[in-house]
């Protein structure tokens, strides 16, 4: 069965699943990049029982892919940016697959600037993508294959989709938590997958230690700049563009246009109050 590690993209999934990967796929709980196998992605092209041509047979596949190589007499994390909401009637999961959800949502003026960083985006750009209820992440393979096909839909219905599922459990969190008390947030972590597993484990402090210490995000940066990272992008200049750029000081107030920052405020007030965030 499926735990999923959610978010909409630049909210903070791979640093929960750097501190996951460390504390259930290393012995001491110290973080290395190549623990991240253990949680990869869905859709994915690696997951796809034959090549998809276009993204309505991508999406119709995405259940019977996921029954196909995911046993459901074993737990597996998976990382996934996916909404919850049907596509064109699709869905993306059900309990049949899923057991349980992680999802981490953040501010939505600060994922403008992080998604500029990483796709190279003007402000006016990530903010349309941000609103589009029709967004997606539809990159092809080099043969026109549609596998990783990922329905995002906006921000606000994505966020909704997995905070407000009924079918299975999932621990709805803020990314600003776990810059205001992440060992607090880990070991809620800890605490719900051991409970979605039925276990009665309890937490290893030294690991635990070694996890929050080694998966802190300044010595992600920099494993990030002397060491070599999969998931690392490059411009279309072929320049390097840090994965792990500001993190926590990602500041809204430092770096939003004035414009964008206006829109976003009326677009999404109500969410906004709602989050917490004004």
């Amino acid at each position: 069965m499926v735990i999923w590690i959610s978010s909409y993209p630049k909210s903070g999934n791979t640093y929960i699943r750097s501190f996951l990967s460390a504390y259930f796929f290393s012995k001491n709980g110290k973080f290395e990049f190549d623990q991240l196998i253990n949680i990869l992605q869905f859709p994915s092209i690696k997951f796809s029982k034959k090549d998809y041509f276009n993204f309505d047979d991508a999406a119709r596949n995405w259940i019977s892919n996921q029954n196909t190589f995911f046993d459901k007499k074993k737990f597996i994390f998976l990382k996934t940016h996916n909404s919850l909401e049907n596509y064109k009637n699709i869905k993306f999961t059900t309990i049949n697959q899923t057991i349980g959800a992680i999802y981490i949502v953040r501010d939505p003026r600060n994922i403008i600037t992080s998604l500029c960083n990483h796709y190279s985006f003007t402000q006016e750009q990530a903010y349309l993508n941000l609103i589009d209820k029709n967004a997606s992440l539809s990159e092809k393979s080099v043969n026109g294959d549609c596998s990783n096909f990922t329905f995002l839909g906006s921000w606000s219905n994505h966020y909704k989709s997995w905070r407000d599922i009924k079918d299975f459990k999932v621990l709805f969190l803020k990314y600003e938590d776990l810059q205001n008390d992440k060992i607090k947030i880990f070991r809620k972590i800890i605490n719900f997958i051991y409970e979605l597993q039925g276990s009665k484990n309890i937490i290893d402090e030294d690991k635990f230690e070694n996890c929050v210490r080694s998966t802190n995000f300044a010595t992600l940066k920099n494993k990030e700049l002397n060491e070599k990272f999969e998931e690392s992008v490059y411009s279309k200049d072929g320049k390097k563009i840090n994965f792990f750029n500001l993190g926590f000081k990602n500041k809204w107030q430092n770096y939003l246009e004035k414009d964008i920052l206006e829109k976003l405020n009326h677009v999404y007030k109500n969410d906004l109050i709602d989050l917490g965030y004004i």
